[in-house]
């Protein structure tokens, strides 16, 4: 976790937050073509797992099915944490 300033739990719940509903003023819209087969096989392990240390590998299974979402591909990349719930994972697996 990310430890600014005194109050380490609020910004952790605030990461886990962002992680779990993303940022609700810059909406992202999903392309089902994106759901190749790859990138869900990758979401779905690492939803079951709980382990989602292959969040880059599924940045790049999904800029290699076209997406081109800064918003996703950058969340995928960036340092987390991640959690089940992410709101990618979900984006991936249909349960959004």
């Amino acid at each position: 976790m990310r430890k600014v300033g005194g109050n380490d739990e609020a910004v952790a719940q605030t990461w886990l937050t962002r992680d779990i509903f993303g940022n609700p003023f810059r909406p992202v819209t999903f392309s089902p073509s994106w759901r190749t087969s790859t990138a869900v096989a990758l979401a779905s392990q690492m939803y079951e797992s709980r382990d989602f240390g292959a969040m880059p590998i599924l940045a790049d299974a999904l800029q290699d099915a076209g997406c081109d979402s800064a918003d996703v591909l950058d969340h995928c990349r960036g340092p987390g944490p991640h959690v089940r719930g992410c709101w990618v994972v979900d984006l991936v697996l249909g349960k959004r």
